[in-house]
């Protein structure tokens, strides 16, 4: 009996004892499986680049007047109106993936370009009066697409696009792509972008030229016949002009930047830009009138001497910088300033300044002013000042020698959550600002812009 009862409490201990090995066993596979899970779920999860789509109705009306119209030679009105509506598509693919789609339409009346063909017969030709036909107006749309991913640490972005532009007398393609690069605890980003447009003109010529050589010209008016008007001036008008044997330009750049957080309060970034430019890059329809050649009226308009003719080059650079101070929690300080030079002769200074100032929760305003200086191309030319022996003229003063002033009110809503809301459309901003912008040589332009976003759950 006693060896019996010894036995029986043998096997009890053993039971304990793997009953002990079992649990341990449970414990530690229950342990390592919750270390994993919650490995796992950190791996996981991680925060959107973009939480909802997002859509922006992008709105602006621009208006100018001046006296340098360049489609006559640099003189007569260069009054123009445009609007212009964007919409802008943010969609995020995933967590790291965003898809953005831009499509915009800008209408424009002008009476500049109104005066390729000043001959309309309805009123007197004159370089300051519009005329009625048919380039007094155009459209311009434009779809841009881009894809942009980010890495799961957040510390590399790259991105591609792709867009299509056109209007009445221009065509453009393009793509490009960026790369960023996060360090230093996200406090130091380096970055490098490039583009590439392929563009194509269509040859419209001022309307005196298209006869001129047999040529006719893309845009070729047929119900203008020069002998049916009466020429002033010098009768025996019979300019030398050649039409352009090129109609394609393409543009090649690419870009670097570098910003850093210089202090709690202080941002700062760096830009430099190089630009290569080949092909047609004249403007067909830009009259010039030589000063060694007797002039042609026909009413009170100039005849064309020729159209604008330059390089079939050109290289750009410009270096710039921003330097952005977060003063307290109402006012913030945003500073730019960037240096362009050309092959062409121009050198520019461009210096701005914006001072947010939030004046609550929802509200900031942005005052702003712009300062800007150039030096003319080695290619322009005045009204009547480029001899017919020159080999580049233009009387465009775009690339004249100039100083501006542009000063700027804006006023925005801002509110993150989107408490405003209808079903489910979240308004998260709304901004409206004005710009004022005169130049020291009679040319002057104003624009208003708007925009809303709004957040799809």
């Amino acid at each position: 009996m006693a060896v019996k009862q010894v036995a029986v409490v043998v096997v009890t201990k053993k039971e304990i004892y793997m009953k002990k090995i079992i649990l341990l066993m449970c414990v530690f596979a229950f342990s390592n499986a919750y270390s994993q899970t919650k490995k796992d779920s950190v791996n996981v999860y991680k925060k959107r680049v973009l939480e909802s789509a997002e859509v922006d109705f992008l709105g602006s009306y621009y208006t100018q007047d001046g006296d340098n119209a360049a489609v006559s030679g640099g003189i007569g009105s260069e009054s123009l109106e445009d609007l212009t509506g964007t919409v802008v598509i943010s969609i995020p693919l995933n967590a790291d993936d965003v898809l953005t789609i831009d499509a915009g339409v800008s209408t424009y009346t002008s009476a500049s370009s109104s005066n390729i063909d000043p001959f309309d017969k309805k009123r007197k030709a004159d370089p300051f009066v519009a005329s009625s036909g048919a380039s007094k107006e155009d459209e311009w749309t434009n779809v841009t697409v881009s894809y942009s991913h980010s890495s799961a640490d957040r510390n590399t972005v790259w991105s591609g696009k792709a867009s299509v532009s056109s209007e009445y007398d221009y065509f453009s393609a393009g793509v490009g792509g960026s790369y960023a690069k996060l360090y230093n605890q996200k406090n130091t980003e380096m970055s490098v972008s490039a583009n590439v447009f392929i563009d194509s003109w269509s040859l419209i010529y001022p309307v005196e030229l298209r006869n001129s050589n047999g040529n006719k010209g893309d845009d070729d008016d047929e119900d203008f016949n020069i002998n049916d008007y009466t020429i002033t001036g010098n009768q025996n008008y019979s300019p030398s002009f050649e039409p352009f044997a090129n109609s394609g330009r393409n543009s090649y750049s690419v870009g670097f930047g570098l910003s850093q957080i210089l202090h709690k309060n202080i941002q700062g970034s760096l830009a430099l830009d190089f630009i290569q430019q080949q092909g047609l890059l004249s403007t067909p329809f830009q009259r010039v009138n030589f000063s060694d050649v007797e002039d042609s009226f026909i009413e009170n308009f100039q005849l064309a001497d020729d159209v604008e003719r330059l390089p079939d080059l050109r290289f750009k650079v410009a270096a710039g910088g921003r330097l952005n101070w977060y003063l307290n929690e109402k006012i913030t300080l945003r500073t730019f300033y960037r240096y362009y030079f050309d092959d062409w002769g121009i050198n520019s200074h461009t210096a701005s300044v914006e001072m947010p100032v939030k004046i609550s929760d929802f509200f900031t305003l942005y005052p702003s002013y712009r300062f800007y200086n150039q030096t003319e191309s080695d290619y322009f030319n005045p009204y009547e000042v480029a001899l017919s022996t020159d080999m580049y003229y233009t009387s465009d003063y775009d690339v004249s020698a100039f100083s501006a002033n542009q000063f700027g009110f804006g006023v925005s809503y801002t509110d993150i959550f989107t408490d405003a809301r209808i079903w489910k459309f979240g308004l998260k901003s709304v901004d409206l600002k004005f710009y004022q912008y005169d130049r020291n040589s009679n040319f002057t332009s104003s624009i208003v812009t708007a925009g809303v976003k709004i957040v799809i759950d």
